[in-house]
């Protein structure tokens, strides 16, 4: 799993995504060095879980932040992140209402005390 690919996400069945989802998950196992216990135990879940994830026959979104989190890989939720995008209009609005130049001091003149 070390060659570089383009997968065509769209083009594949959901039991696919779930088998190359597996295929991951056992490969950043292996690449560690640890055995299915070792990973199910760190993750907290059944070794019978775990071959059945990593065979693409099963699992839930829980089953599969627990393994990532147990490789070390949290950073492929990166892509998960919602970032706020402004659109041209709103940046352009922003810009307009930014302060241009600094504002004159006024000096206030004290009347002479009459005596």
């Amino acid at each position: 799993m070390t060659d570089i690919t383009n997968i065509n996400w769209v083009a594949m069945s959901d039991s696919a995504i779930a088998e190359t989802i597996g295929a991951f998950i056992k490969h950043h196992r292996l690449e560690q060095n640890k055995t299915q216990i070792q990973l199910a135990t760190e993750a907290g879940i059944n070794r019978s879980t775990l071959v059945q994830f990593e065979n693409g026959k099963g699992g839930n979104l829980i089953t599969l932040v627990q393994l990532i989190r147990a490789l070390n890989l949290l950073h492929v939720f990166d892509h998960f992140q919602v970032k706020q995008e402004l659109s041209p209009i709103q940046l352009a609005k922003m810009d307009e209402e930014k302060r241009k130049r600094a504002s004159r001091k006024t000096i206030v003149k004290q009347k002479p005390k009459s005596n």
